[in-house]
């Protein structure tokens, strides 16, 4: 299989047409056409289902959109990367976690070296766990910030110095805001809006399974759920400093009573060759903290 047609596989599947991509791409359609054809043939599955004015992918197809995503991505990092120039220091590091005010320690690190380095860039992304833990394994992220118990065996880490606190996102004209903590019985009953990768923590910290609470909906990032909360569909379980809470958001936070905090650790891939450019991120990351 070779990069370019999985670089013009994905061109097609980008502008949905033959015609379009060939014209970007500056091939003629029965060329392109050819390529896709031989791709198929090498894969021996059908990619695209062919309509009169658009072209879609099959299942297939999108599975091999988004291992051809990785693969592309890395080649050209690759290249970039091995292309500085040996006594300049440039290049990209990545860096994906959830949202965590904790953030701030390692935006801290990235305004000092991008200071020291100009030529030094940052790409940052949002997911949960399972998204960032991926993401790892894969190589298209270099650093992840974790929170809570996550199982981080299968990477490095260092812990950051920072605990983040569970408490209740709800609107502030809610009988609840009145209070100064929220304990479990205080949401027996009551709509709740859980995070998807805190179940097991919210089920000890209510002392009962979540299948006997009124779930109305599920996040994996705060700041819809903040929305939900909004509009009062029911009371979010998230972490204190992400959502706006000022007297003009109408929206209120309240500690948990037990409390209840998330530790935060930065992972990354065991054995792992970096970059020059994510070489020094890691070094002033365990300078730090290490």
């Amino acid at each position: 299989m070779e990069l370019r047609a999985l670089s013009y596989f994905l061109m097609i599947a980008r502008e949905g047409t033959i015609s379009g991509a060939a014209n970007v791409l500056h091939l003629s359609q029965p060329t392109l056409s050819r390529q896709m054809q031989e791709l198929e043939h090498e894969l021996g599955c059908t990619l695209f289902e062919r309509g009169k004015r658009r072209i879609e992918l099959t299942e297939e197809g999108m599975r091999l959109r988004s291992r051809a995503e990785e693969i592309v991505d890395l080649v050209d990092r690759t290249e970039r990367d091995f292309r500085t120039s040996p006594n300049t220091l440039a290049g990209e590091v990545r860096i994906g976690g959830g949202e965590t005010p904790a953030m701030s320690l390692i935006t801290d690190i990235i305004a000092e070296l991008q200071s020291a380095y100009p030529l030094m860039t940052f790409s940052l992304y949002s997911g949960n766990a399972v998204d960032v833990s991926e993401r790892l394994e894969t190589g298209r992220i270099d650093f992840g910030l974790f929170l809570g118990p996550t199982d981080l065996g299968r990477f490095e880490s260092l812990p950051l110095p920072a605990q983040n606190a569970w408490g209740v996102l709800m609107r502030q004209d809610d009988p609840l805001a009145a209070r100064e903590r929220i304990a479990p019985e205080d949401l027996i009953g009551k709509p709740i809006i859980l995070s998807q990768q805190a179940g097991n923590e919210m089920s000890r910290w209510f002392k009962r399974d979540l299948e006997d609470l009124d779930v109305v909906a599920t996040y994996n990032l705060l700041y819809n759920a903040a929305l939900l909360a909004r509009r009062g569909v029911g009371y979010v379980l998230g972490l204190e400093g992400i959502a706006a809470t000022s007297p003009t958001s109408e929206l209120a936070f309240r500690p948990l009573d037990p409390p209840l905090d998330a530790d935060v650790s930065i992972g990354w891939k065991r054995y792992q060759s970096f970059s020059p450019a994510a070489s020094v991120f890691l070094q002033s990351i365990r300078e730090r903290w290490g």
